[in-house]
C-alpha cells in the first residue's frame, strides 16, 4: 500500500515536498514512479526511481525543477517540486512496479496511491 502526503495550494515559484509512504516490508524492493494528472487531461509520467534511489529519470517537463529521492529505512519516496508553474496543478500519485520499464511507459503499473492535489495559484 502506498499513501502520498504534502500536496495543498502553492503560488507560482513556489516549492512543495510531496511524500509517498509504503507499508510492508518489501518497499525497498520496488522502483517508485509519480505521475501526474491535470483536470481534463490524461495521467503523465512525471519520474521514477531505482530501488537504490540512485539515478532517477525525469519527464522533460519537469526537469530541473523536481528531484526524486528515497530513504528505505522509513519506507519512504520524496517528490521535491521546485519553480512551480500553473501547469503543474494536478492530482500527484505515486507508484511500485518490480520492473521499472512499466512505470517509465506507465504500462500495466502494479501498485497506486491515491493521490494528493497540488494546486499552483496566486
Amino acid at each position: 500500500q502506498l499513501v502520498e502526503s504534502g500536496g495543498g495550494l502553492v503560488q507560482p515559484g513556489g516549492s512543495l515536498r510531496l511524500s509517498c509512504t509504503g507499508s510492508g516490508g518489501t518497499f525497498s524492493r520496488y522502483p517508485i514512479g509519480w505521475f501526474r494528472q491535470a483536470p481534463g487531461k490524461e495521467r503523465e509520467f512525471v519520474g521514477a526511481v531505482h530501488r537504490s534511489g540512485r539515478n532517477p529519470t525525469y519527464a522533460d517537463s519537469v526537469k530541473g525543477r523536481f528531484t526524486i529521492s528515497r530513504d528505505n529505512a522509513v519506507t519512504t519516496v520524496f517528490l521535491q517540486l521546485n519553480s512551480l508553474k500553473p501547469e503543474d496543478t494536478a492530482v500527484y500519485t505515486c507508484a511500485a512496479d518490480s520492473d521499472i520499464f512499466k512505470l517509465l511507459s506507465n504500462t500495466r503499473v502494479e501498485i497506486w496511491g491515491q493521490g494528493t492535489l497540488v494546486t499552483v495559484s496566486s
